[in-house]
């Protein structure tokens, strides 16, 4: 299994401390949480894309170019890029560029980002067309990539006559689609893209009627079923013992997650609202403990999903940077081995 740090980037307070990290402190942070992941033995990083919030994240192209550049080998990749309020055209520019500087390293997790719907209308979109738009949006940028002169016309975005985007990538860039529901892992399977399952968000055991449906689609479209690529994301702690994890991680988890309980509540109306409960969420989204406890976990988890790549969230809370530096080298030397092949 790969292994992957990742970052939605949140800038909030340390729920102990008061620290709170300037905007331009949390983005140098972010560079220093790559070298400690590249070091630690992790495959890859993926950084997500969020506007108008405390996720500070926005333009991951050009963080992960500063990434790229300190960290020689390490897969540099999306969490997700919210292909529906991008242009398409512009994207496949900055993702072929980043790919020309980095050859063979750029990856794209593309996604909707309907949870936080009040993005829609600040760039100019209704989010009662969100589906259709991701879709179109998420076509086109494939054609770019993959084709020159590119002709093309759609519904949410002006005609294109004879268009090829400069730099060409290096390679068919890898996309995968970030899926929480079926319509975007059919989607997945159509395009032939692999499936980052939004896991973060939910008790992992709920994906797995998405992966199912993957598979089937994958395979109905004429795929070779060995060419099935997974991934899951999860927030993640290490510590000496779990009376550790417990006092030192409890406490930042409940506060990010209070923030994006309150983050969603606000861009769904009051429909959506997911309150923190500690033991549900060590049983689901988290991997925390010892380290033990978390090479069982993922043991589970792998059992669950059969995935081929894992994303850990260290970062989140207001994580000081020595504590983020020790438990990465933690989970880098006391975890990252004992991962499931």
């Amino acid at each position: 299994m790969e292994s992957a740090a990742f970052s939605l980037g949140d800038n909030l307070a340390h729920p102990v401390t008061g620290q709170l990290l300037s905007e331009a402190e949390r983005h140098r942070q972010l560079i220093r949480y790559s070298v400690w992941a590249a070091e630690s033995g992790f495959d890859a990083i993926h950084i997500g894309e969020h506007h108008f919030n405390d996720y500070m994240l926005s333009s991951p192209p050009v963080v992960l170019s500063a990434i790229g550049e300190r960290v020689p080998d390490l897969i540099l990749s999306t969490a997700v890029t919210l292909v529906p309020t991008l242009d398409p055209v512009r994207a496949a520019e900055d993702y072929s560029t980043l790919d020309n500087l980095f050859p063979g390293r750029v990856e794209i997790v593309a996604g909707r980002g309907n949870l936080f719907s009040r993005s829609y209308p600040a760039f100019g979109l209704d989010v009662q067309d969100a589906r259709g738009i991701f879709e179109e949006k998420l076509e086109l940028f494939q054609i770019l990539l993959r084709e020159e002169n590119v002709t093309w016309s759609g519904r949410f975005r002006g005609p294109l006559e004879n268009i090829t985007i400069r730099p060409r990538p290096t390679r068919d860039l890898p996309i995968w689609i970030g899926a929480g529901s079926a319509a975007s892992a059919l989607l997945a399977a159509k395009l032939g893209c692999h499936l980052m399952l939004p896991s973060v968000f939910g008790h992992p055991k709920m994906f797995v009627p998405i992966v199912e449906q993957y598979k089937e689609a994958w395979v109905e479209a004429g795929r070779n079923p060995e060419e099935i690529v997974i991934g899951s994301c999860c927030h993640a702690f290490v510590g000496s013992d779990r009376a550790d994890m417990r006092e030192r991680f409890v406490p930042r988890y409940g506060h990010y997650w209070n923030f994006v309980d309150q983050l969603v509540s606000d861009n769904t109306g009051g429909k959506v609202q997911m309150p923190f409960d500690l033991e549900s969420f060590l049983a689901g989204p988290a991997v925390a403990g010892s380290s033990q406890e978390c090479i069982d976990r993922m043991g589970e988890l792998h059992q669950l999903l059969g995935h081929n790549r894992q994303l850990f969230m260290f970062d989140l809370g207001g994580v000081s940077d020595g504590e983020l530096e020790e438990t990465v080298r933690r989970f880098g030397e006391e975890v990252l081995p004992y991962l499931p092949d």
